[in-house]
């Protein structure tokens, strides 16, 4: 795992400022969390109204709340939003009432496996009220009456996202998206909107060769309404990652395209293999995070996702212990290596045409060998211009050559370089 950078604490420090905001898929919280991106990120925030026809959804009306609490006869709060953003069950519809026990029992949300921890529970599209609270709470609580509020609101309003572009040197483009939705969640998702933010600001300090789009928004309805409102130019992604679960100390995990081989997938599975850091590569299945709404078969795009562990696969998920010490500098340091490493073979990846193919071209004359002088790696890279040369017949990318060369991908971009300044290759 990478050590601890300033990258790193930066990106905890994100998550801690975050960490508090009751978010969902629509209402303030999501505005106030993007808000703080936006510190960070030049963002291009879009407000769809309720109603809007969104494929073959349609959004939903925004919640929001204010308040919520249970109180016992002299007036104690034993369940209080204000303490935690989990305790009510997401999208509650407002609620006063004055109920016994155990007819209150109904609409509270425990984890008996796990008796301190505070479940994450919510409701969208079906009206519901509820609490969570933990059952170490729950079972001290004596029989008789309790004072339940929820002061929230479902109204008519707007689902908000919003987007970050880093230009590039061609309009086709790279997504790269992350779900906004979650209250008081630190590894989901907290720690993939970090990662996001932090990669975006890496990508601008150079001239990518794609142009890279960064998506916040709520997740499944998010990525559903960015999709239809974009259709007419989805043909430009030609490669996207999902970010998700990125700050746990798990193993890296890359869960592959619907398609398999995409070339984000074999970019992914080679600089993985190639780092040496422990991982795990999966196939696609069509439960997960927004990859199964991007590679929906209408749409069929070549975006995968990038984990540490995978969602609903450690005991903290959607629980209160999915806090602020279970993500750390490290773990979200190490995700955003990854992906800049991912995103520098994506961007040199072309293919090439050998403008010298009948017969091995003079390369000492050129310069090319004398470039190599005193390199440790020289007949690695001499090898790898001859590879190169053999292998650029416009159907063989820089990846197709490393993988068949057993060579270093960026010693293999280093000699298509070097053949492209003399006047060898094109690409």
């Amino acid at each position: 795992m990478a050590p601890v950078t300033a990258a790193g604490e930066e990106m905890h420090a994100l998550v801690e400022r975050l960490y508090p905001l009751c978010r969902s898929i629509t209402g303030d919280g999501v505005r106030a969390t993007l808000e703080i991106v936006g510190e960070y990120l030049p963002l291009r925030v879009h407000e769809v109204p309720t109603g809007t026809q969104v494929l073959d959804w349609t959004v939903p009306q925004e919640w929001n709340i204010r308040d919520a609490y249970i109180a016992d006869g002299a007036g104690h709060r034993v369940v209080d939003f204000a303490a935690s953003s989990l305790h009510v069950l997401g999208y509650s519809v407002p609620v006063s009432a004055t109920l016994p026990l155990a007819e209150l029992r109904a609409h509270l949300h425990t984890l008996p496996d796990h008796p301190s921890w505070v479940p994450y529970r919510t409701s969208y599209y079906q009206p519901a009220w509820g609490f969570c609270l933990s059952q170490e709470t729950l079972d001290a609580l004596p029989e008789g009456m309790y004072e339940v509020r929820i002061d929230s609101t479902l109204a008519d309003g707007h689902l908000t996202y919003a987007e970050h572009v880093v230009p590039g040197q061609v309009s086709d483009e790279v997504i790269v998206s992350c779900h906004v939705c979650h209250p008081s969640l630190a590894n989901d998702n907290l720690a993939g909107i970090a990662v996001a933010t932090f990669l975006a600001r890496a990508l601008a300090q150079r001239t990518p060769y794609y142009t890279y789009r960064f998506l916040f928004a709520p997740g499944t309805i998010g990525a559903i309404t960015w999709l239809a409102r974009n259709a007419e130019r989805v043909d430009r992604v030609k490669h996207g990652l999902v970010l998700a679960c990125a700050g746990d100390r798990g193993e890296l995990t890359y869960k592959q395209s619907r398609r398999g081989d995409a070339e984000i997938d074999r970019v992914m599975r080679h600089v993985l293999a190639a780092s040496g850091r422990p991982h795990r590569v999966t196939e696609f299945t069509p439960y997960g995070y927004d990859e199964r709404q991007f590679c929906s078969p209408g749409f069929d795009l070549g975006v995968g996702s990038l984990s540490r562990t995978p969602y609903a696969s450690y005991p903290e998920y959607h629980t209160s212990a999915d806090d602020l010490d279970f993500v750390s500098p490290e773990a979200m340091a190490d995700t955003l290596a990854v992906c800049r490493e991912a995103f520098a073979v994506l961007d040199r990846n072309r293919r090439y045409v050998n403008l010298s193919p009948y017969g091995e071209p003079q390369l000492g004359r050129r310069g090319l060998y004398d470039s190599l002088g005193g390199r440790s790696d020289a007949k690695e890279a001499q090898m790898a211009m001859l590879w190169v040369l053999s292998l650029s017949d416009g159907e063989h990318a820089l990846l197709d050559i490393a993988e068949r060369a057993g060579l270093p991908f960026d010693t293999v971009a280093a000699a298509a370089d070097a053949l492209h300044g003399a006047g060898l290759v094109k690409a």
